[in-house]
């Protein structure tokens, strides 16, 4: 066991040190404030505080975890070798900075309760965020500064034990629209006609009617084939289903819909099936314990994973809403029209409640890759050279690589083939 010496032992320095040493680096960790017991320990130890002991190895404490609250913080980047980091800890310390205050920094969105302008849908931009205006955000650091720790201790302490742990690769599929024309009911699908008619969409109007006469399959309705692609690969997949009320930024198929009903049932017999929350249901705690109670019924299993509409996320609010209705696991973080680490890590970790200083028991696992961020690219060599780039930065910390397409893209035409394209990504990175 790795022993760490502090002089004050508090909700934020558990949280961290159980995240970097036991989630991400499998490393058995104790804590004590206590110099007797320090000394007397004969395994490997570290001293986290102002000051060393002796010549033990020592890392210099930024104030951060021993706060309460949100302060006015300075940050100033530097690197540590190839890889951003802040926090310095002066020349008497063993590593260049505290990555402990710096991942907490990270990992519990500390910028987010920081004044900012919100996106049109009430999110946090990646563009207001540390790791984008310093160039970090295609780097899981948290990750990244954990290996270079545990490097640097396995020099020092040879005996030291370390868990290993493999890449992963999970699929998640959003289904906010499970159908373009199809089960629409005959006002919803009147109206679309008619405004594809005013529109002069000619071809969606045809497209529309081969469906409605059942001529054709709903370009949307893909899910077979991406049950097959998951199959093949063994790839382990999430399907995110809205089930929900008809509202402006919710237009899904009635709840009421058999066929509907049907579907979602069908594909839980072969993946898992969770909650795409509803945009309505976002500050409206009745409504989201009701959708999440309705899919339920619908697949007679538990409903634990959710994510969030449009990945808008409002810290700290949204996961007290989320424990509140039960859920355990979240599945929103991340940038929808960037790519990277949102959190700086490709780890799943406990939502960490700064007004209450208390982490949250829902667990958070955090995308890469939103289709959308991919929507800029023009040719398929550009898109692979992005999740290229991504994949190994991941597989370097032997992290968790995960993301997020929409059956509705993957139905959509454009000028790639989203669904040829989806099956060569699975192929690729799956492990």
């Amino acid at each position: 066991m790795l022993l760490i010496y502090t002089h004050k032992i508090t909700p934020r320095f558990t949280y961290i040190m159980k995240q970097i040493f036991h989630r991400i680096l499998g490393i058995e960790v104790g804590y004590t404030t206590k110099v007797e017991d320090f000394i007397k320990h004969n395994g490997p130890k570290i001293t986290y505080t102002k000051q060393p002991l002796q010549n033990e190895f020592f890392i210099r404490s930024n104030s951060l975890l021993f706060e309460q609250g949100i302060n006015d913080l300075q940050i100033t980047m530097s690197e540590w070798g190839d890889t951003p980091c802040f926090f310095p800890t002066g020349e008497r310390s063993n590593i260049p900075y505290d990555i402990f205050a710096a991942s907490f920094y990270l990992l519990s969105r500390y910028e987010e309760y920081l004044p900012h302008v919100k996106d049109l849908v009430g999110r946090f931009p990646y563009k207001e965020s540390l790791a984008h205006q310093h160039g970090f955000l295609q780097q899981p650091v948290v990750d990244l500064w954990a290996k270079k720790l545990a490097d640097v201790l396995k020099e020092r302490f040879p005996t030291l034990k370390q868990i290993p742990k493999s890449v992963r690769f999970t699929s998640i599929v959003d289904v906010t629209v499970s159908h373009s024309f199809a089960h629409r009911g005959l006002f919803r699908g009147g109206v679309g006609v008619f405004l594809d008619l005013i529109n002069l969409k000619f071809r969606k109007v045809w497209q529309r009617l081969l469906v409605l006469s059942k001529v054709k399959k709903d370009p949307y309705d893909n899910f077979d084939l991406l049950i097959d692609i998951h199959k093949k690969n063994r790839v382990a997949s999430i399907f995110f289903f809205q089930y929900a009320q008809y509202s402006r930024y919710d237009k899904n198929i009635s709840t009421e819909n058999n066929a509907f009903k049907h579907l979602i049932k069908s594909v839980a017999d072969y993946n898992t099936v969770s909650l795409a929350a509803s945009y309505s249901s976002f500050a409206n705690m009745e409504l989201l314990k009701l959708e999440k109670e309705n899919l339920t019924n619908v697949i007679n299993k538990a409903v634990n994973y959710v994510r969030l509409r449009y990945n808008r996320v409002d810290i700290p609010e949204t996961y007290r809403n989320l424990v509140a209705a039960e859920f355990t696991d979240d599945l929103s973080m991340g940038f929808t029209h960037e790519t990277g680490f949102k959190a700086g890590t490709c780890t799943s970790f406990y939502f960490y409640d700064i007004p209450l200083e208390i982490q949250q028991p829902i667990k958070i696992h955090p995308f890469a890759v939103h289709d959308y961020a991919l929507l800029k690219y023009d040719t398929e060599e550009e898109i692979f050279k992005e999740l290229d780039q991504l994949f190994e930065q991941v597989r370097q910390v032997n992290g968790h690589f995960m993301t997020v397409f929409s059956n509705e893209l993957l139905g959509a035409e454009q000028k790639i083939n989203w669904i040829e394209l989806y099956d060569k990504i699975v192929d690729r990175y799956h492990v």
